[in-house]
């Protein structure tokens, strides 16, 4: 899986919101700064966060954002799929709507395996998780194999 810059940039935006004071807008520079996103990139990602309802926004002198609802509700999932999309997708389509001949048949099977697979960890994990430094354990526990430190 290649994870965009969208996905990366707002992912790090709604843990900046997340860990901001409750109830307290964070204007889209101080996020920008915070997390080293181009600022003109972060409002197409703020707005994408806020049409999908994971942000809300504030206007005036003390605007900014906010997450639309508590951290613990909100998923990386709800943030990656709010501005790439679903999150695992075959040339556009869902891999349960893929069909191949012969010696690939069984290929949109493991394509529906890979979605589960990040289904497990992005729906598993909150905002929340993220800003207390506390993965869920079937997360923790896939970061202790070696396996998955190794470049390939």
């Amino acid at each position: 899986m290649k994870i965009s810059a969208k996905s990366d940039y707002a992912v790090r935006a709604a843990a900046e919101l997340a860990a901001a004071e409750p109830g307290r807008p964070v204007k889209a520079e101080a996020l920008a700064t915070a997390q080293g996103i181009p600022a003109n990139f972060l409002e197409n990602i703020l707005a994408a966060l806020r049409n999908a309802g994971v942000v809300r926004s504030q206007r005036g002198a003390e605007g900014g954002y906010l997450l639309a609802r508590p951290a613990a509700t909100v998923t990386l999932a709800d943030v990656i799929r709010a501005v790439d999309g679903p999150l695992a997708a075959v040339r556009g389509e869902a891999p349960e709507d893929q069909a191949y001949p012969g010696a690939a048949t069984e290929v949109p099977r493991i394509w529906i395996a890979v979605r589960a697979a990040l289904r497990e960890v992005l729906e598993g994990t909150t905002l929340a998780d993220l800003v207390a430094h506390e993965l869920p354990a079937h997360v923790s526990a896939l970061l202790e194999d070696p396996e998955a430190w190794r470049r390939r």
